[in-house]
């Protein structure tokens, strides 16, 4: 009589162990489609990142031609352009401007001697040497070759060619002159201020509106010399406001700056 027993002892064992076994292996058959699930899931992660890199290069690709352009100015200036760096004179960018300033008193002596002032061949050298403007910021971007002279020649010579331009819309009376003189003012007085503000080490970095208001005041002798007058007057008008604004934040953060590096106050307590 106790062998049953002991038989039907074994037997509920080996029906736990068979019990046990089997949710062991359902708990096992739940977590395989969740692994699967998981890899799937993964795998969507890795489709999902692979789009986000490419969405990454497609938006690196659309601002670098922004930036190549000249449409996005943002971020600091260019490490090569600051004033602790060196000249490097030989690049492309600047020889674009050297043969921009050397066009300057060709483009005088052309239309200086013209009859009116509205002679073929200075219109058309004042809007190459205008538009190569465009040119030699286009090649620094594309060839990354920045420099410190650049910096500089750039700005000197887009003055040097409206105070030419102004020169010649005086001569010949083709623009008002009381206009012409604040505009021919304001560049020497820029000049001047900018000699001053590298000898004592201050940036003067270009503004939106000094930015804004080249091309109107560039614009303004040289549709006059091609004799679109009202579109000229228009056009020297609102340079000269824009010019004027940008000069006043000029010096108002030189003076902000100069101020910050020689505490006048601190020093005397």
């Amino acid at each position: 009589m106790a062998r049953p027993a002991l038989t039907g002892d074994g037997n509920d064992r080996s029906s736990d162990v068979r019990g046990q076994a089997n949710s062991q292996g359902n708990r096992g058959g739940q977590a395989n489609p969740q692994g699967n699930r998981g890899g799937h899931a993964n795998s969507q992660g890795d489709r999902g990142g692979q789009a986000n890199s490419e969405g990454d290069r497609v938006s690196e690709s659309q601002v670098s031609k922004r930036r190549l352009f000249g449409i996005d100015r943002s971020g600091p200036p260019p490490q090569a352009t600051h004033t602790d760096q060196p000249w490097r004179p030989w690049t492309i960018p600047n020889l674009i401007g050297y043969a921009r300033l050397a066009l300057i008193p060709v483009f005088l002596a052309v239309a200086l001697s013209s009859e009116d002032g509205q002679d073929a061949l200075a219109v058309a050298l004042f809007a190459i040497i205008g538009w190569a403007d465009y040119l030699d910021g286009f090649a620094a971007r594309l060839t990354g070759q920045y420099s410190r002279l650049g910096a500089l020649l750039d700005p000197l010579v887009d003055r040097l060619l409206i105070i030419a331009g102004m020169v010649v819309a005086w001569h010949f009376s083709l623009l008002p002159r009381w206009a012409l003189a604040v505009v021919v003012a304001r560049e020497v007085f820029m000049l001047v201020l900018s000699r001053y503000a590298l000898r004592r080490g201050v940036e003067l970095q270009i503004n939106w509106p000094g930015r804004l208001g080249v091309a109107p005041t560039m614009g303004a002798p040289f549709f006059a010399m091609a004799g679109l007058h009202w579109l000229a007057v228009i056009m020297l008008y609102v340079g000269l406001a824009l010019s004027l604004s940008a000069t006043v934040l000029y010096v108002r953060r030189g003076v902000r700056e100069l101020r910050a590096r020689h505490p006048q106050g601190s020093s005397s307590a």
